[in-house]
């Protein structure tokens, strides 16, 4: 075990540090040349599409773009190592569930399913046909279809979806929690109302002409390494470059492509953002507003001078609705506010907007830092306009961009995967399938735990991810899942949801990405969109890991056959075996998939239409909307603070990086400097003295809500960090249980994982508690620290 270490990083995200641990994964995976053949298909024409992120490619049919967690993910998918039957089966749930996370990924590769055996507390195989018979059966049993919960991943591809939302409403429920709920959720719900598209506007070509991009709350770096490419360019062409968030992240900072052979060897790097302003916790709806303040302040001052306006008048005028009450607010809003809450000084506020004044095209990008708070909508819908007020949509080299994650999150959703699905898409699915959907709205993430907690003898299936683990309030969660009758996991690996099981539970090993696909007609090829709407083909190049695995169109087309048999007028089998058959189908009932199969064929694929991007703005009032939100001073971050005297900090959840989601790739976080361990809590030194602690303390962390349950995450480090006081960060899933169920967004619901006010006090030991198991799990290194 490796001795833990906390220094301060200087280098360059990207160069030799990502290079090195990309070839410590791949020989970690065991597959030195299978790995390397296997990175320079990935996101080509004849190969498959990354299982990372939904960043798009430059050029979806030129050469490899080196991407370091798009890396991992393909080493960590293709390794050699396997979670047999005899691995699992060897050991009980109870002692799997006391092993960490990163354990349990690196146990490899699932190859057959599995059954859990309450008696014995093991999992043992069960052939195909018995686990659809078993789920068929449990199914059919449910006393109402909305007893049902069909949970779907990011990851799983398009014709999979289709399949998938398809099934479950012939079954007759609209009960699809998915992991846009916990994401991007706040994205689509505010721009959808304000531009009447819930996507973004951009392609990547816009990019190159834009003259500023805006940043919020977003580390590419680590979430997104391959858009640093599209930053590096568009710095080294002079575009300003404006960052605002509340730690500093290196890749934001400056970056070294490990592609570019002069920077490599003459160890230089490119600078990113030209400036960066580190707002507080969930201070960006009051920046915003700010910025906004400043434009409207300038062109009041154009006006009295005589001279041109700031704002784009005629734009305005033909474009928009409700601008003069959404002015009116701004200039109502007090300076004291804006700038209480934002942390910023004027200065940086007023420095913010005139770079965006002066910026002919401005794009606006956005993380998870913005959408995993109470008041993200408000905060999405100010930055539309900001865009808005000087006709920075619909034109190249402007526009909004939300950064999704997962990399078909966005296209899952196209596929109809929505607990709110539209009354015209239920109209069309039942004509083109000949059926009735329901129409009753079904559970989001949030509503599905709820469910599970107040009613047992459920039924949950998830289509890949790791819900237990990626969901807010761990021990609820928990609790709901082990109240269903029946939970079910579509899985390449082995995760923590597995060991969380309901009174049965089956485990579904399934395909890859990165594997051969053969069906009754032949190899197939599915189908993925990325975050700017472009559709293309993905094809695995290597052979599937066992034998007994299936793809998730078939696993979901035979769970289809053997539930809905002798009531279903879908040919479940006969539609699986040839993905071109599915297509067909998805184009018949969405109009812009028209031609599919053609379309998708041609390299590098097609783009769906936009229609906000062409200044069609498809709202109940035909126009874009601006939308007036004060700037809130009632969350609960202040209301925990008014009712305490002791110091309560705002926490935000992150990945490390070394992590994607849920997965856990290693022990590291190079660009915050930290080494060997996860259990760590970034603080302002400041804060620290406060505290009465020093760098390098153990500290227990304790979440307040009103809900009067008592919410603990113990035994996380101190570690100093330039961040703004009153503000602390920590890795997720870590700290998911300090986020109550009851708190989330407004509108979109979801978890506010970004703000949670919590307590900080020294450690105390818990007597036989998971956190004392935690902390003397395989992962955790040493307990001396070295500081450096």
């Amino acid at each position: 075990m490796s001795k833990k270490i906390v220094q301060v990083y200087d280098r360059p995200a990207g160069g030799w540090g990502a290079l090195k641990s990309v070839a410590e994964q791949i020989f970690q995976q065991g597959i030195p040349g299978k790995g390397a053949r296997t990175l320079l298909s990935a996101n080509q024409p004849d190969g498959f599409d990354c299982p990372g992120c939904a960043w798009p490619d430059q050029d979806h049919t030129s050469t490899f773009e080196f991407c370091e967690n798009g890396a991992k993910a393909v080493a960590a998918e293709s390794t050699a190592r396997r979670a047999t039957p005899e691995l699992i089966s060897k050991h009980t749930v109870q002692w799997l569930s006391e092993q960490t996370d990163f354990w349990l990924e690196g146990q490899g590769r699932l190859t057959q399913p599995m059954q859990y055996d309450r008696a014995t507390d093991k999992y043992q195989v069960i052939e195909w046909a018995q686990a659809f018979d078993l789920i068929a059966k449990r199914l059919n049993a449910l006393a109402s279809p909305n007893d049902a919960i069909f949970y779907t991943s990011g990851r799983t591809s398009n014709e999979a979806a289709f399949l998938y939302q398809l099934f479950v409403r012939e079954f007759g429920t609209n009960n699809f929690p998915d992991c846009s709920n916990m994401c991007h959720e706040p994205s689509g719900f505010a721009m959808k109302a304000a531009i009447g598209v819930g996507k973004g506007t951009v392609l990547l070509s816009d990019f190159e002409v834009a003259d500023a991009i805006l940043i919020f709350g977003q580390n590419p770096g680590t979430n997104h390494p391959r858009m640093l490419g599209e930053l590096r360019a568009a710095s080294k062409r002079g575009a300003s470059i404006v960052s605002f968030n509340p730690l500093r992240e290196r890749g934001l900072e400056k970056f070294q492509n490990p592609q570019n052979m002069v920077e490599m060897i003459g160890d230089q790097s490119t600078s990113i953002s030209s400036d960066y302003f580190q707002v507080k916790i969930g201070g960006d709806l009051a920046t915003v507003k700010g910025m906004i303040k400043c434009v409207l302040e300038a062109d009041l001052a154009a006006q009295q001078a005589g001279k041109a306006r700031i704002i784009d008048l005629d734009f305005i005028a033909q474009h928009t609705a409700n601008f003069d009450s959404f002015a009116a607010d701004v200039m109502a809003e007090p300076w004291d506010v804006v700038l209480r809450e934002s942390g910023l000084e004027r200065a940086q506020i007023q420095r913010a907007a005139d770079i965006y004044i002066g910026a002919g095209k401005v794009i606006a990008c956005w993380g998870m830092g913005i959408t995993q708070h109470k008041h993200s909508v408000a905060t999405i819908q100010m930055i539309v306009n900001l865009l808005l007020l000087r006709g920075n949509i619909g034109r190249p080299g402007a526009g909004p961009c939300p950064v999704r994650g997962h990399s078909n999150v966005q296209g899952d959703r196209t596929m109809g995967i929505y607990e709110k699905p539209s009354p015209a898409f239920l109209d069309r699915l039942g004509q083109v399938f000949d059926f009735a959907p329901p129409r009753e709205d079904g559970y989001d993430t949030v509503g599905a735990i709820q469910a599970m907690l107040d009613e047992s003898n459920k039924v949950f299936f998830a289509m890949g991810g790791n819900f237990a683990t990626a969901t807010p309030d761990t021990d609820l969660t928990h609790r709901a899942l082990q109240n269903c009758a029946l939970t079910v996991h579509v899985a390449t690996k082995l995760n923590r949801s597995h060991l969380i099981c309901g009174r049965e539970a089956l485990i579904l090993p399934c395909l890859g990405r990165t594997e051969i696909d053969i069906q009754e007609t032949g190899p197939q090829a599915v189908s993925v969109e990325d975050s700017m709407s472009m559709v293309h083909l993905s094809s695995g190049i290597n052979a599937p890991a066992s034998s007994n695995l299936l793809s998730e169109p078939m696993i979901v087309a035979r769970m289809a056959a053997a539930t809905l048999k002798g009531r279903s007028k879908t040919d479940w089998m006969w539609l699986a075996a040839d993905y071109d058959r599915i297509r067909d189908k998805i184009a018949e009932v969405f109009d812009d998939f028209a031609d599919f199969n053609s379309k998708v064929k041609v390299p590098g694929g097609f783009h769906l239409r936009n229609t906000a991007s062409e200044r069609n703005w498809v709202t109940a009032n035909k126009k874009a909307n601006f939308y007036a939100h004060p700037v809130p001073t009632d969350l609960p971050i202040h209301q925990a603070r008014q009712s305490r005297t002791s110091p309560v900090f705002n926490l935000g959840t992150m990945r490390s990086h070394d992590q994607y989601n849920t997965t856990i790739y290693g022990m590291n976080d190079r660009y915050r400097g930290v080494f060997g361990e996860r259990r760590v809590l970034f603080i302002n030194k400041e804060d620290i003295a406060e505290l009465g602690m020093k760098v390098g303390d153990w500290v227990d962390l304790e979440s307040l809500c009103d809900d009067k349950i008592q919410r603990q995450a113990k035994r996380f480090m101190l570690v100093e960090y330039n961040i703004p006081r009153g503000c602390l960060a920590a890795y997720f899933p870590e700290t998911n249980n300090l986020i109550p169920l009851s708190s989330f967004a407004d509108f979109a619901r979801t978890p506010t994982s970004k703000s949670i006010p919590v307590v900080v006090m020294p450690h105390t030991a818990s007597q036989n508690s998971s956190e004392s198991k935690a902390v003397s799990k395989p992962q955790m290194a040493s307990d001396a620290v070295s500081h450096v």
